[in-house]
């Protein structure tokens, strides 16, 4: 398994170290889990840093969606030779 957090570095700008870390701890996480995926699951999976408290804390922040994966699809995906097609759909949270 690559080392999350470095694919997540280019997102440094847009976010702060501590949803940066969070995040880390919460893929990895669900990277290793097998069966249904739940906020309970996730934190008994996440070791160390990763309470069930902090679990929800996580999915209740705002995070600017649109920015985050633009920039990680630029850093990551984006060959300037390649031509792509943008499709959305939208989500309506509580």
């Amino acid at each position: 398994m690559p080392d999350i957090l470095a694919l997540l570095e280019c997102l440094q700008r847009h976010t702060t170290r501590t949803t940066l870390r969070r995040w880390n701890r919460i893929i990895s996480a669900m990277l290793a889990m097998s069966g249904r995926i739940t906020m309970l699951g996730i934190s008994r999976w996440c070791g160390k840093g990763g309470s069930y408290r902090t679990i929800q804390r996580f999915f209740a922040s705002s995070l600017p969606w649109a920015v985050l994966f633009w920039v990680f699809f630029k850093e990551h995906i984006f060959r300037s030779k390649e031509t792509y097609i943008l499709a959305g759909d939208e989500v309506v949270g509580a």
